[in-house]
C-alpha cells in the first residue's frame, strides 16, 4: 500500500505541491516577504501548471495545444498573465485575500505555466530565446524600479522589503540569463 501511494503521489506531484502551497501557514510565510511572495511562491504556482500539462502525454498536448489556437497564443497568454502579477497593485490585492488570491492560484499555473508546456516543444530556438530574454529583462527592469522607487509602491510590504525585493529580482535574472547563455552554447538547445 505505501508503494502505491508513493505512485500516485509521483504521478500527481503538481496537485499535492499545489495543496502544499494553499495551507494557510505555508501561504503566510511565502507572503510575509515580498521576495518569497514573487521569487518563490509565484514561480512555484507556475511550475505547478507546467508540471500538470508536461505529465499530459505528447499525443494529448499536440491536440490541446491546436485546440487553443497554437503556440504563439499560448506564450501570449503566459507573457500577459506573468506580467498582470508582477504589478505592485496586483500584489497587494493577493495579499488581501478573497478572489484575488484565489485568481493568482489558479491562474498562475493556468495561464503560465500549462501554456508555456504546451507551446514549447512547438517553439524553435529563436521563439525560446526571446521568451527567455523577455522573462529576465522584465525581471530586472522591474526588480531596478523597485530598488529606484523612491515610494513604497506595495501597501502591504515596507520599503525595505521592496528593495529586497528588487535586489533578488535583478540577481535571479543575471544569474539565469548567465545560466541559459551557458546553457546555449554548450549546444544544450541543438541537441533538443
Amino acid at each position: 500500500m505505501p508503494r502505491r501511494a508513493a505512485g500516485l503521489l509521483l504521478r500527481h506531484w503538481p496537485l499535492a505541491l499545489w495543496l502544499v502551497l494553499a495551507l494557510p501557514g505555508m501561504r503566510a510565510w511565502l507572503e510575509s516577504s515580498m521576495a518569497l511572495d514573487m521569487l518563490v511562491q509565484m514561480p512555484l504556482l507556475a511550475v505547478l501548471g507546467y508540471g500538470g500539462a508536461a505529465g499530459l502525454g505528447a499525443a494529448a498536448r499536440a491536440r490541446l495545444c491546436t485546440a487553443l489556437g497554437g503556440a504563439l497564443p499560448l506564450v501570449l497568454a503566459a507573457l500577459l498573465a506573468s506580467s498582470y502579477w508582477m504589478l505592485p497593485r496586483a500584489l497587494d490585492a493577493a495579499l488581501g485575500g478573497g478572489w484575488a488570491e484565489t485568481a493568482k492560484f489558479v491562474s498562475l499555473p493556468l495561464l503560465v505555466g500549462a501554456p508555456l508546456a504546451l507551446a514549447w516543444p512547438r517553439l524553435g530556438s529563436i521563439a525560446r530565446g526571446f521568451v527567455w530574454t523577455n522573462a529576465f529583462s522584465m525581471l530586472a527592469v522591474l526588480g531596478w524600479l523597485y530598488m529606484a522607487a523612491p515610494v513604497r509602491v506595495c501597501n502591504n510590504y515596507l520599503e525595505s522589503a521592496q528593495y529586497d525585493a528588487g535586489r533578488w529580482m535583478v540577481l535571479a535574472a543575471v544569474g539565469g540569463f548567465i545560466a541559459w547563455m551557458l546553457y546555449w552554447m554548450a549546444g544544450a538547445e541543438v541537441r533538443e
